[in-house]
């Protein structure tokens, strides 16, 4: 059985203090979009509420260095500029006439890692969460005539 945590603002910015500006009110919303992504309600293969809650806090720092609004020297914070709508690893840069051209990263086999692997936070999730995205199977007790039933368990 999963485990099932509540926002901790004070965890969060305990294990991330860069993420202190963004304050607890927008946290509390990238974590919400945080639980779509990574089960929180009890149905999960993470089992220790400890991990739970910090696989929950790199996911929801991942999307706070994505789309916070950024305060003057370009950090996420509560508010100010808009987040950057740059997707990907920059691959080429000019100055004159400005030109930013972009490309996925390289190494990763699904969209998922490479969306992750934005930040260092998603990477750290990317990294910790590995020992979950194993294909696990339970063998069906073998009665006479039954033969061995392989089930999947449920992973979102």
């Amino acid at each position: 059985m999963g485990a099932v945590v509540s926002f901790d603002y004070n965890g969060l910015v305990a294990m991330f203090p860069a993420m202190t500006p963004v304050g607890a009110p927008l946290l509390e919303v990238y974590w919400g979009i945080a639980t779509t992504m990574h089960r929180n309600d009890g149905g999960g293969p993470v089992g220790d509420a400890g991990l739970q809650a910090s696989l929950l806090n790199m996911l929801t720092a991942h999307l706070a260095q994505l789309f916070a609004p950024r305060d003057a020297n370009g950090n996420p914070a509560a508010s100010g500029a808009d987040s950057p709508n740059v997707v990907g690893r920059i691959s080429s840069a000019s100055e004159g006439s400005v030109s930013v051209q972009t490309e996925a990263l390289q190494g990763f086999t699904t969209a998922q890692a490479s969306w992750l692997s934005q930040t260092k936070y998603g990477a750290l999730y990317w990294a910790a969460t590995a020992q979950f995205r194993t294909f696990r199977y339970r063998r069906a007790p073998c009665y006479p005539g039954n033969g061995v039933i392989v089930t999947p368990l449920d992973f979102r």
